[in-house]
């Protein structure tokens, strides 16, 4: 048996609610109502877009978690199905009336009356108010006056936006503003998360389903596809409601996030950073206008994962891109990740810091010239050099593990060789050093001390980007600006390196020959155009890198592991090289100019001189030189006071610290003899013989050694003592690659 509500209460009910919609109208008569641009205009996704210079997409952040919107939609961008199986599920009469369905509210009404279950008279219009106004919302958990209360001021508004806003305006806001399922608001969030399409291309069942979630957002699956069930037969159609229901449950109950378009998503990492940026107080915007190129950054994604795949033999997942305009310092390109490739894809390469390696190299070389302690032309010697440290003896090595003796400058740069930049540091000092690498942007943490002479083969942590422009003001002449990301204001560029030695590195940089000691001819530095290059390889094989520009645009490339594994038997020119070169090239593709393609002008202050080496120690050629500093002929000092010396190396009393990263069997220490020994010479090691006396490498043991060189007769003709200081060596540990 039904309890009937008493009169009495009825009828204060009835009061209170007449009472509470006389004093709801004249508050929503004295408020005003929005204008539908005003809505489309406050309207905001849920995400913050990202644009290239020319407007194109690049990313969508999510930055409002409390709802999920696309971007507003335009009616006629929305698909006919849908607009037609809304208003037959929610608002038949909507062409017709005035705000209110005054037929419907009698028909819910005699419903109400006989205990009836109806659909409820709220028409779209008014559905409308009370998103546009969430006094007017419909309240929860039964608060039948509060309802009758909402639907008076509804209805009042209703009237009102009719005579204001056209009747695709209240369709449009509608469908932009309705929410549909949990936190998906609007038909754009809702056909880009459960049908992945745009709403153009709704058909006539998913036009449906989306009609059956606007009336009930939350029912379970099969209620929903009951309900868009009948909105198909409402439209004479004969739909297979068993497959339907099929379907609903799949659509319902997928929890993939993907958005429309995966591979639209370019610059998650930059877009992250820029935002980041913002005051914190500031609301987010819309739209983020940056400096990059949508195409090139595309191309350069994917250049780069189809490198990493083709590395990933090699134990390598990671990698990062940067692109930069010489001129403006605006970024071209930023890929922060390989993305799907990668363990670690929310990492961003371009600003991690990682071991600079062999990379910092010019910039060393750039101090000597400039203070005229050193030319391109100037003989070093590339020979086993032990640095007294207070952790042992610092023995810098090649990357090849050989030394090629006395070199020029040009060649100790251009084959990246680690001693010859060893003994320029010490003239340089590691604080210079270290004050000049600060003057270019790189976040050094200490000073130069700290470092020591590990500092001329890159033991120091930067980032990709700071590096890239630390290389861009080579480009420049040596004037430093930061890199930017937005179309800013562009800072005024510091003059950090003098312009006539920052040419000369530059120069050298760009000179093929004189990386052939090292790298050959056939490599990916050498570009069809101008192009200074630098690789490196950080200790371990952990981080490769690969730094180079042309005339108009500087490319850095990182390649590695983001968690630090090393990389297994990968050179700069196999690893983040080929992906440079790549990015450079398709730069000079799209921007054609033909000046761009020449060599840079020399500055003022320099003299280009044919130079010549005694005793062949290098091919005559044209060398660039400082004013003040030009030599036409370098020759050696004679004898360097070793003429009685047969032992060349190891010198006596030499002490040799092992590494701990490094597998014992890999350290080895080289015996050199003078040239002219005997063949019939042997090296005798500890009372042993090893071998004929020529240049060898042993391999090192902990302990106090007695090498002697002993002729046919086994007569000692020199002997020298050393000492090779044990350590724990770490099981497992790669052999070491030096800094190329």
């Amino acid at each position: 048996m039904t309890t009937m509500p008493s009169p009495n209460r009825t009828m204060a009910r009835a009061i209170v609610g007449l009472a509470c919609a006389w004093a709801l109208l004249h508050a929503q008569q004295a408020r005003a109502l929005p204008s539908f641009e005003q809505v489309k205009a406050d309207y905001r996704s849920s995400d913050t877009l990202l644009l290239d210079r020319h407007g194109q997409p690049l990313q969508a952040i999510r930055t409002d978690q409390a709802a999920l919107r696309g971007d507003w939609t335009a009616l006629p961008q929305i698909s006919p199905a849908l607009r037609t199986a809304l208003l037959l599920s929610e608002d038949k009469r909507f062409y017709e009336h005035s705000g209110v369905d005054w037929q419907a509210v009698g028909s819910a009404a005699w419903g109400n009356l006989w205990n009836q279950r109806t659909r409820g008279a709220s028409t779209v219009t008014m559905q409308l108010a009370g998103l546009l106004d969430q006094d007017l919302a419909m309240p929860r958990g039964g608060q039948q006056s509060r309802s009758f209360v909402a639907k008076i001021g509804q209805a009042s508004t209703a009237w009102r936006l009719e005579r204001q806003w056209r009747k695709d305006q209240i369709l449009e806001a509608y469908l932009n503003l309705v929410g549909f399922r949990g936190e998906l608001v609007g038909i754009s969030a809702l056909s880009a998360r459960l049908f992945h399409k745009y709403p153009s291309g709704l058909d006539a069942e998913e036009a449906a389903i989306a009609a059956a979630l606007i009336r009930a957002p939350n029912a379970p699956a099969p209620r929903v596809a009951e309900r868009a069930c009948s909105v198909l037969k409402e439209q004479g159609l004969q739909p297979d409601c068993k497959v339907l229901s099929t379907y609903t449950s799949q659509v319902l109950a997928s929890k993939r996030q993907e958005r429309l378009d995966a591979d639209a998503q370019l610059a998650p990492h930059l877009g992250r950073r820029l935002l980041a940026a913002l005051p914190r107080q500031a609301p987010r915007p819309a739209r983020i206008t940056t400096t990059l190129d949508a195409g090139l950054q595309r191309f350069a994604r994917d250049t780069l994962r189809q490198r990493l795949t083709e590395l990933r033999e090699r134990h390598v997942e990671d990698g990062a891109v940067i692109a930069i305009d010489n001129a403006s310092g605006e970024v071209l390109a930023w890929v922060g990740s390989s993305g799907g490739l990668s363990q670690a894809g929310d990492v961003d390469g371009v600003t991690a810091r990682r071991q600079a390696g062999s990379t910092l190299k010019p910039f060393l070389y750039e101090i000597a010239i400039e203070q005229r302690w050193l030319t391109a032309a100037s003989i070093l010697d590339d020979s086993p050099l032990g640095l007294t440290t207070s952790g042992g003896l610092y023995i810098p090595q090649n990357y090849d593990h050989d030394f090629k003796g006395r070199v020029s400058l040009r060649t100790a740069l251009g084959s990246s060789l680690n001693v010859p930049a060893v003994r320029t540091l010490l003239m340089v000092t590691p604080e210079r050093f270290a004050q000049r690498l600060s003057a270019l942007g790189l976040p050094l943490d200490h000073n130069g001390d700290y470092y020591g002479y590990s500092l001329a083969l890159g033991s120091a942590e930067v980032t990709l980007a700071s590096l890239t422009n630390a290389y861009r003001a080579l480009a420049n002449g040596g004037r430093f600006s930061p890199w930017r990301a937005q179309a800013t204001s562009t800072s005024e560029a510091s003059p950090i390196m003098n312009p006539a030695a920052a040419f000369i590195v530059a120069d050298v940089l760009a000179h093929r020959e004189a990386r052939v000691p090292t790298f050959g001819l056939d490599n990916a530095l050498a570009a069809r155009y101008w192009a200074a290059v630098k690789t490196g390889t950080s200790k371990d094989m952990r981080d490769n890198w690969c730094i180079g520009f042309s005339r108009r645009y500087t490319v850095g490339v990182w390649v590695g592991n983001a968690h630090g594994d090393p990389m297994w038997d990968v050179s700069g020119t196999t690893g983040a090289a080929p992906v440079w070169r790549a990015v450079m090239d398709a730069l000079h593709q799209r921007h054609p100019d033909q000046r761009a393609a020449q060599p840079p002008d020399a500055p003022s202050g320099l003299v280009q001189q044919a130079i010549r080496f005694d005793g062949q120690l290098e091919p005559p050629r044209m060398e660039w030189f400082m004013a003040g500093t030009e030599q036409a002929e370098i020759r050696l000092a004679s004898a360097m006071g070793q003429a009685n010396t047969l032992i060349h190396a190891p010198s006596d009393r030499t002490i040799v610290a092992l590494d701990p990263d490094i597998p014992l069997q890999a350290q080895k220490l080289s015996f050199k003899v003078v040239s002219g020994v005997s063949p019939r010479w042997s090296w005798r090691l500890d009372g042993k013989r090893l071998g004929p006396a020529i240049n060898t490498q042993w391999a090192m043991w902990p302990g106090h050694h007695l090498l002697e060189l002993v002729d046919a007769g086994n007569k000692v003709m020199e002997a020298v003592r050393f000492e090779v200081r044990g350590a724990q060596v770490k099981p497992g540990a790669k052999r070491r690659q030096s800094s190329t």
